[in-house]
């Protein structure tokens, strides 16, 4: 059952809400230190508010704080805050600071159990679309979901519709360019083209008429005008691959590009405007090439108005078999094959693999592995991974729970400074609950201080 948090000092609005609302578990507060208490206790989704709280019930002042801090407890609660009838003023003033809904005394039953379904509906569906969200980078190519992959998704987002030049850090085979083309796919430049070239991959001789293009005649073999990159990339995004590389006699050039968004073929006299979205990626660390004086300190300023840290895979946790899943689905379909699925030490070599080569190597052991396994399941062996020396200590859910509870009970005991009753309320439980647990994880020692500071037990009285 739904649990509904009802902040009232009326003890006759408590009977009246608690036999009227009767799909939900109602619980109740009467002022703003019990709310809070109630509100860590049970995180109810929705709350009915009283503004007329006490110490002083007569003045909205108590009630608008008590909102206040229930948002900012947790943003997404949606507060329903209950008024005198001609309160209007006070119900407008809550709804701007993050009330979801107002209603005025005196109450109808029919009418609020409407208001109060409504709001645990839309909680409902705010809570699947967060999900969806934390979700929706798969559909991007961007598998994962460790808290340093969704962080940078979570940048990407706010980049995409800007006309920022990004510049995307990560060591080789982290997946720079499937992080540009999520730029470029969110941004609103999403169905011109995406061009990348790689400023590694070519000669330093040639690098320019690549980029910039060149006019016929400009040299030998040039018969006809080519455009290049740059021109190619117009109205789109163009991504400039370990940019790092780039000789030091074309970055001036490069930058006047960025600057004044002009190019001048090879062989060319004409400046020609182009309109072109920037992200560079690179492996190297430019901060120490300007210093060295290898990479110009102007471009470096210029390609990184914003910079984006790509996470090595071997610091993206159990992302690592989530990524090894997709793959295996693509590489069955492409080899046809019909693998299940990887044996348990094969999951712990994978996470136990420092993955020098990060995405590029785990592709490059499971599409030989999908080949040449002679079982439905992919070993160690078969991915060519030594398996784990450590035996499998996955802790049990039950072992989890009890580091965590205890964690987060000391921490809680030294922030109310010792004082158990304190302690109980940070953590939003009883006082009984707190001893039991207290008990059950043989956490003596608090029980001891607790009772070598009689001043804290007469207070829990």
């Amino acid at each position: 059952m739904k649990t509904l948090l009802a902040i009232d000092d009326d003890l006759g609005i408590q009977k009246q809400l608690k036999w009227s609302l009767t799909d939900y578990e109602v619980v109740f507060a009467e002022d703003r230190p019990s709310a809070l208490q109630q509100l860590r206790r049970f995180e109810p989704a929705v709350v009915t508010l009283d503004l007329g709280l006490p110490p002083d019930p007569t003045n909205a002042s108590e009630g608008l704080a008590c909102l206040t801090e229930i948002l900012q407890h947790n943003p997404n609660t949606k507060v329903i805050v209950i008024t005198g009838s001609t309160d209007t003023e006070h119900a407008l003033q809550a709804i701007s600071l993050g009330a979801y809904d107002y209603y005025q005394k005196p109450i109808d039953v029919d009418v609020l159990n409407v208001i109060v379904a409504r709001a645990f509906k839309l909680s409902e569906i705010e809570n699947e679309n967060r999900v969806l969200k934390a979700t929706a980078y798969k559909q991007q190519d961007i598998i994962g979901n460790s808290e340093s992959i969704q962080k940078a998704c979570r940048m990407v987002e706010k980049i995409a519709p800007t006309e920022i030049t990004t510049l995307l850090l990560g060591e080789s085979g982290t997946g720079k360019e499937v992080f540009a083309r999520s730029i470029h796919k969110q941004s609103p430049r999403a169905d011109r083209p995406f061009v990348a070239i790689n400023c590694a991959s070519i000669p330093d001789n040639l690098l320019e008429s690549e980029l910039f293009g060149y006019e016929k005649g400009a040299f030998t073999g040039a018969h006809k005008t080519t455009l290049g990159k740059i021109e190619t990339a117009n109205g789109g995004t163009l991504m400039l691959d370990e940019i790092g590389d780039m000789p030091l006699a074309l970055q001036a050039k490069m930058l006047r590009f960025l600057q004044e968004r002009v190019i001048e073929r090879v062989g060319g006299r004409a400046e020609i405007e182009v309109d072109v979205r920037v992200v560079c990626a690179t492996h190297r660390n430019l901060a120490e090439m300007v210093a060295e004086q290898s990479f110009r300190e102007d471009l470096f300023y210029r390609v990184s108005e914003i910079t984006l840290n790509i996470p090595p895979l071997r610091n993206r946790g159990h992302d690592i078999v989530i990524i090894a899943k997709s793959l295996l689905h693509r590489f069955n379909a492409e080899f046809n094959t019909n693998i299940q699925g990887f044996t348990e030490d094969a999951i712990n070599a994978m996470l136990g693999h420092r993955w020098p080569g990060n995405i590029r190597e785990l592709q490059n052991k499971l599409k030989s592995a999908v080949i040449l396994a002679d079982t439905k399941f992919i070993s160690a062996e078969d991915l060519g991974l030594m398996p784990s020396s450590q035996p499998n200590t996955l802790p049990t859910l039950r072992k989890v729970r009890e580091q965590a509870e205890t964690q987060a009970i000391r921490h809680a005991y030294n922030v109310a400074n010792g004082n158990l009753s304190k302690t109980a309320d940070l953590l939003g439980v009883t006082r009984p609950t707190l001893y039991s647990l207290i008990d059950k994880y043989k956490m003596l020692d608090l029980r001891t201080q607790d009772a070598e500071h009689p001043g804290s037990v007469t207070e829990e009285s």
